[in-house]
């Protein structure tokens, strides 16, 4: 009796400090949005249905997966066949916004040439089913998962042929559903794509240098993250350039492009800490935003690398600067920073090494992405910002009553209106992610989901979790619901 009354002391405890925290939809501009995401890949499956050819990361999983766990895309969530129920969860759970990709091999198989006309069906179903319900949709048109033709015939990223390839699969999604999309992301975690995909060797398409961890058998990840990530920028600026020109008067839509965000901060006050902190940004990314913002790569980057960072003729300089009209952020850790006085003079380098810093992440923190924030809006200006990826890591055999889920959920939309009233130009905010799906970071191992996905299920039938719950009442500005606060009072574990 004495056990259950002190968790019920603590539940009130813990309820009562988030009423003194409280948090409204109201604190929100009228026109701020909140969604949630996908990407094709993770939640798509029917890999090999209805026309559908492979993606590197099909070919990266069922080579498996840099050996750090086992599972593929294949089958996923089945959203393929299953995408009436969920746009239902999300017109039920008062969803704003979905963000989802398009499968590139999906709809356009070779990577160039015939369209596949059930492709171009399926994306046309779930486009018309989602505004059917007023949800808007937001698409990336690349997430990680190039046609392996592509990558056969010319090596993909690391060849500027795929700028030209790039910028005619980005025509095709604008004619065919330029009528109903608005919001148009070209690539998804630039950054962090370059440096894992081409550096480290730990994502598709698995290229690196013999010493990294990704047990590469080609590439070479002192030259290759830096290439990749030259085409992907062009092609971003090529796309943009085609969507202004062509589509932006008669669809009103707005096009940006998406990097992985880290909250650094120096280990010390040091002056070599500050220093290394600043360069840390400069690498992760001023990479990308210097030249979207200023036409060229941050200073230390061309100090660093030298000859082996690619440079901009004039006239890429000027397409590729203020090219976004938004930037899609993804944020998920901090990283402390210590000065590194070692010589960059090594026989093999990547990115890491170039940074001439020590990087350690720090455990989950509620005030790390105003850093973040703070930093784009000191640094780079006031465009316009939409959170496309935050969420809270579990084993996906945890409980279905995800209290910290909710509570990381709190703490990060908290954080953003937060940020508003200092000035950042913060559009919307989506939780990654809307289901359980196939996780870069550890398969079907780990779970994301606002909705639990049995994958055990012949039927992968789909649960919502406290989270989804706190989720939809939050945006239907309702108070906690009274099951939820049952629920968390009857497992005591989640305290």
């Amino acid at each position: 009796m004495a056990f259950v009354l002190t968790v019920f002391v603590v539940v009130i405890l813990v309820l009562f400090s988030w009423s003194a925290d409280s948090l409204s939809r109201d604190e929100f501009p009228s026109d701020f949005v909140f969604g949630a995401s996908t990407s094709a890949y993770q939640v798509e499956g029917a890999a090999n249905e209805d026309g559908r050819k492979p993606s590197i990361w099909d070919t990266y999983s069922h080579a498996g997966n840099a050996n750090m766990y086992k599972g593929d895309g294949d089958v996923a969530c089945d959203g393929y066949h299953k995408y009436k129920e969920d746009v239902q969860l999300m017109a039920n759970m008062g969803l704003d916004a979905y963000r989802f990709s398009i499968s590139w091999s999906r709809l356009i198989p070779d990577g160039k040439g015939a369209i596949n006309p059930k492709g171009l069906e399926y994306y046309n179903n779930l486009i018309n089913e989602l505004t059917s319900h007023g949800i808007q949709p937001h698409v990336t048109l690349h997430h990680w998962d190039l046609p392996q033709t592509l990558e056969d015939e010319y090596e993909g990223w690391i060849s500027r042929n795929v700028v030209y390839d790039f910028t005619a699969y980005a025509d095709v999604c604008f004619r065919e559903f330029g009528d109903r999309v608005k919001y148009w992301t070209t690539l998804n975690e630039v950054n962090v794509f370059a440096m894992v995909g081409y550096g480290i060797g730990a994502a598709p398409p698995q290229r690196c240098s013999p010493f990294s961890l990704g047990n590469c058998s080609r590439g070479n990840s002192s030259t290759e993250p830096y290439l990749a990530a030259h085409h992907m920028l062009l092609a971003h600026a090529s796309v943009a350039r085609l969507y202004n020109k062509k589509y932006k008067g008669i669809q009103h839509g707005f096009i940006g492009l998406n990097l992985l965000t880290i909250s650094f901060v120096p280990v010390t006050n040091t002056s070599g800490d500050i220093i290394a902190t600043q360069g840390a940004q400069d690498f992760w990314m001023g990479w990308i935003l210097n030249p979207l913002t200023f036409g060229d790569y941050p200073d230390i980057m061309k100090k660093n690398i030298g000859s082996r960072l690619p440079s901009f003729t004039k006239e890429e300089s000027n397409l590729i600067r203020n090219s976004i009209d938004f930037l899609g952020i993804n944020f998920y850790s901090t990283f402390s920073v210590n000065n590194h006085s070692k010589s960059l003079n090594m026989k093999d380098i990547d990115l890491i090494p170039d940074m001439d810093a020590e990087i350690t992440m720090l455990p989950e923190n509620d005030t790390s992405i105003n850093t973040v924030l703070d930093s784009l809006k000191n640094d780079y200006g006031k465009f316009p910002i939409y959170i496309h990826e935050n969420g809270h890591q579990t084993p996906h055999s945890s409980s279905l009553n995800d209290f910290s889920r909710i509570k990381s959920l709190h703490k990060y939309i908290g954080s953003i209106a937060k940020a508003i009233r200092s000035g950042s130009n913060i559009k919307g905010y989506f939780v990654w992610s809307f289901l359980d799906v196939f996780e870069i970071i550890g398969g079907y191992e780990e779970s994301l989901g606002l909705y639990y996905t049995d994958f055990k299920d012949p039927n992968l039938k789909r649960q919502p979790k406290l989270s989804a719950k706190w989720y939809s009442n939050f945006l239907k500005n309702k108070p906690i619901d009274p099951k939820i606060i049952m629920k968390v009072e009857s497992d005591a574990s989640l305290l």
